[in-house]
């Protein structure tokens, strides 16, 4: 006879797939599954998925875990679900709770004119001491101004605005409900007093009635109804926790909610998430200001839209895009090219960039470029690409006396020891991995575990399950080297800024 041992499912519906994870009580991971996603693209810069795809490929995750679990030596019982998901990515329902038009993702870039719209009505000051963030194009506020001006039939139709997180939850469960970590993140909601801002949607004209009820991420959101549990082999009446969005609750997975510690994650996109337990903004609110996972927390996050992408770029480009060439041979390659790839700087601005620039019209660019130049130059130069716009972000949080003391790094980047290794002389910081790779499916199932009552806190819990491998220290001389690279990278997008700006108007 089989051993009984409860277990967390962690979900994560992210924008190249929908992960997820069976955790038991230890922290151990029983099973975990990755299902891809398709994104669609009618034009460079608009971004957008089908919910109903999420929905679809959640269920097919959850089955496969459940029956990988079901060949393990235990007996499996699922006594608790966590989500998390995308940040910012807007669904958009109707009164019957119908999708209205696929969902607007974060790295879509068509809501400059209404970005602009929104500094002008709401201005600097306001922003700062209410929605204690700017305006950029992949937020929902934006996205619901254009919604409203391009598409008026469709905004009629809209009745309720969920996250890629809710919709899914709502699915399971039938309840609409979001949480603190990604109602912040909407561009609607006030840091200060903790919910949304009425104000600001009455300046921008929006109805209050299109936005759910906020909850903290480990309270329970309802139980999972009877024809999903039976769709994906599960019982019925399984709590399902609130959880949060992918950034903070990544940050929970590597334990990153105390000041000092910084979150680097270089996966689709790329962010440096520094938590704070007092909400002090950046003068030009360059950084994000959004609420943590954690109660009575927040986090600065700066974010580059084009990090792994970058590389799935250049591999699609070098060797076609039914190749299969390994990430891992590629970065073989480039191990053997010495800091700074000889000369050759690369801008990874592919889909416009956000901090800090905030610039729709920003492109990629590669500066330097020789004859002696190899492939493998190309690889690690969009690799320190990625990792000198990432320091940007560090060097914002630095103006605020933030005594920083480690980096924990997360996503596809930290598998690679090269990227870590280029991290650590780039933000000349310590550069730990967690001990597991799930991310924020995992945050999802310590979330779970929370809201279940299993345990009385996310540090109780992190603080068991959470192990962390060998730093990768910062080389002194590959420091000093990267800080004159960096410092000529600084100078080259204010050099360029504005050839990007006639070159979308020409190519629009």
């Amino acid at each position: 006879m089989q051993n009984r041992r409860v277990a967390f499912l962690g979900i994560d519906i992210g924008t190249t797939a929908v992960k997820a994870v069976l955790v038991d009580i230890e922290g151990k991971i029983f099973a975990e599954c990755d299902i891809e996603q398709t994104v669609l693209r009618s034009n460079i810069i608009w971004v957008e998925q089908d919910p109903v795809m999420w929905w679809e490929n959640t269920l097919t995750a959850i089955s496969k875990v459940v029956k990988l679990a079901q060949n393990s030596k235990y007996q499996i019982e699922v006594i608790g679900i966590g989500l998390t998901g995308q940040m910012h990515s807007s669904v958009l329902l109707d009164e019957k709770f119908e999708i209205v038009r696929p969902a607007i993702l974060w790295s879509d870039g068509r809501t400059t004119p209404q970005c602009q719209e929104i500094s002008e009505k709401i201005g600097l000051q306001r922003l700062k001491r209410s929605l204690g963030n700017r305006p950029v194009e992949g937020l929902t506020a934006p996205k619901l101004l254009w919604l409203k001006q391009n598409e008026p039939r469709n905004f009629e139709r809209l009745k309720t605005l969920l996250l890629p997180k809710d919709y899914v939850r709502y699915r399971m469960t039938g309840i609409v409900v979001t949480d603190h970590s990604d109602a912040s993140a909407t561009l609607l909601y006030d840091i200060y007093r903790k919910s949304w801002s009425a104000d600001v949607l009455d300046i921008l004209e929006l109805p209050h009635s299109i936005l759910p009820d906020i909850i903290e991420s480990v309270e329970s959101a309802g139980t999972l109804q009877e024809n999903v549990a039976d769709m994906c082999g599960l019982q019925k009446g399984i709590p399902v926790i609130c959880g949060g969005a992918d950034n903070p609750v990544g940050a929970v997975a590597s334990g990153v909610f105390q000041q000092g510690l910084i979150q680097s994650s270089i996966g689709t996109s790329g962010t440096l998430l520094m938590p704070t337990d007092t909400l002090n903004v950046d003068k030009e609110l360059n950084l994000h200001n959004f609420v943590h996972c954690k109660e009575d927390w927040w986090y600065q996050m700066g974010v580059i839209l084009s990090a792994g992408d970058s590389l799935k770029w250049l591999r699609n480009i070098l060797y076609g895009e039914k190749s299969k060439t390994s990430y891992d041979s590629m970065i073989k390659e480039a191990e053997s090219i010495l800091p700074g790839s000889d000369g050759l700087i690369f801008l990874p601005h592919l889909v416009g960039e956000r901090t800090p620039h905030n610039d729709s019209n920003a492109r990629g660019v590669f500066i330097g470029l020789h004859a002696q130049h190899t492939r493998a130059h190309l690889v690690r130069a969009v690799m320190e690409g990625v990792c000198f716009a990432l320091r940007d972000s560090l060097e914002i949080a630095k103006e605020q006396k933030h005594p920083f003391t480690e980096i924990r790094a997360v996503g596809s980047g930290s598998l690679s020891k090269l990227w870590r290794q280029i991290q650590a002389d780039v933000f000349n910081l310590p550069v730990t991995v967690v001990n597991q790779f799930a991310g924020p499916a995992y945050g999802a199932a310590i979330l779970a575990a929370v809201g279940q009552k299993s345990f009385s806190s996310i540090n109780e819990v992190v603080e068991l399950w959470t192990n962390f491998e060998t730093s990768s220290e910062p080389n002194s001389e590959d420091v000093s080297d990267y800080d004159k690279y960096y410092s000529v990278y600084r100078n080259i997008y204010p050099s360029v800024k504005s050839s990007f700006q006639e070159i979308n108007s020409l190519t629009n």
